[in-house]
């Protein structure tokens, strides 16, 4: 589950991480007094305009803007609300901005030899040695993939340990190595427990400060303040069930809404960009389903887990779910029974196929649909899908996975 970058900032302060004050709005109208209450009423004031999106790119987009009058949050904000957001991580017809975050804007000290002192800052799960590890960087306010690609050099890395997290000499480590001098590397540090507490305390997947900033030296901080300007959060949707103040933060209408329909019917589902739907139950046979088809030269057009012991009803859902993507062509159905039953299965596709009727007045789908069962009670299975093939014309049964994958790349025309 992934938040907006307001509720992200929120979660920050809540752990003591300083974040320039803001507050979110839905609506123009309310951009001048956003703007008042960030700039503390002072005109002229700097603040900062913000699209709320589960996509990258914002700035680029022209969906991030720096405001000093109200006249200029006001149209910022209305532009904002009235376009699609364009990016590189947006799908080709953009997102729709329902939710725009006004914040205090923040001065950024200059970096000695150019640039602005700008740091990237995350932690997430570094599968190779099965440990949280935090990542941080000199080259804040960009995307740190493209950084990691062209400079691995720059990218600063140390491992939590599995049950003391982070210790405070391990961040003071990293964030001299980051650079940083006198009162900011306690205060950087500090930022970094702080934010390795807060990710493992919530069941994170990714904790990220993009950028980590420090501010111009003032009376109040000699050395300049480190500063938390962007957050970005995703999380463990098992350990949802603890926390549900987090739960409540869900952005539906950020979501695929055949994602969210998946999950009413526990059904594990994610969209992708082939042509070949596919109805798997378990995870690494559905894995090794997407595979064998990209092996025969065809493109699935979705994930789709439908679990050991998944009802009818929830069978019928999936064929519903995947025939909703204009995209597919034809789909395959894979199923191994061991704790699901093939003739589960088998009465499911039947029931699915029977809720579409075609010109012709035969029943099924308008797409070509190759079955393969093995397992618990196959036999029962596939007598009842044998019985329905004259009035599924669409259906054909495999022998085995490598001979569904090739029948139904070749009936998609891959």
């Amino acid at each position: 589950m992934k938040i907006h970058e307001y509720q992200g900032r929120d979660l920050l302060a809540s752990y003591g991480i300083p974040v320039p004050s803001g507050r979110m709005i839905t609506a123009a109208s309310d951009a001048a007094a956003a703007y008042r209450d960030a700039t503390g009423g002072n005109a002229g004031g700097l603040a900062v305009v913000k699209a709320q999106v589960h996509a990258g790119g914002r700035g680029k987009a022209g969906f991030v803007k720096l405001v000093r009058s109200e006249k200029e949050a006001t149209e910022a904000a209305t532009f904002m609300l009235s376009n699609r957001m364009k990016s590189p991580q947006t799908p080709p017809e953009g997102l729709a901005v329902s939710k725009l975050l006004v914040a205090s804007g923040a001065d950024i000290a200059d970096r000695a030899g150019g640039g602005k002192e700008e740091f990237y800052l995350a932690i997430t799960l570094d599968r190779a040695t099965r440990r949280n590890v935090l990542i941080a960087s000199r080259e804040g306010g960009v995307e740190i993939e493209q950084i990691a690609h062209d400079r691995p050099d720059a990218i600063k890395k140390e491992r939590l340990h599995p049950t003391l997290g982070l210790s405070p000499s391990a961040a003071r480590k990293i964030a001299f190595e980051l650079g940083m001098k006198g009162k900011q590397i306690n205060q950087a540090a500090d930022i970094m427990v702080k934010l390795a507490k807060l990710y493992v305390e919530k069941d994170c997947s990714l904790a990220e400060i993009n950028p980590l900033v420090i501010t111009p030296k003032s009376e109040k901080f000699p050395d300049g303040q480190v500063l938390a300007i962007d957050a970005k959060f995703n999380f463990d949707d098992n350990g949802l069930v603890r926390h549900p103040e987090l739960t409540s933060m869900a952005d539906n209408s950020e979501e695929n809404p055949s994602e969210l329909k998946a999950q009413e019917f526990g059904l594990s589902y994610v969209a992708l960009d082939g042509n070949i739907g596919c109805l798997v139950n378990g995870a690494g046979l559905a894995m090794s389903t997407m595979d064998i088809i990209k092996l025969h030269g065809g493109e699935p057009a979705n994930f789709l887990d439908v679990g050991g012991s998944a009802s009818e009803e929830a069978v019928t859902e999936a064929f519903g779910i995947i025939l909703s993507d204009s995209r597919v062509k034809g789909i395959l159905v894979n199923i191994f029974g061991g704790i699901m039953r093939c003739d589960v299965i088998a009465q499911g596709i039947i029931n699915a196929a029977s809720k579409y009727k075609n010109a012709d007045g035969s029943i099924g789908f308008k797409v070509p649909l190759v079955v393969r069962l093995e397992g618990t009670n196959v036999e029962a299975g596939r007598k009842l899908l044998n019985e329905a093939r004259g009035k599924i014309p669409t259906m054909q049964a495999a022998n085995d996975l490598g001979d569904a994958a090739k029948k139904v790349c070749a009936a998609v025309g891959a």
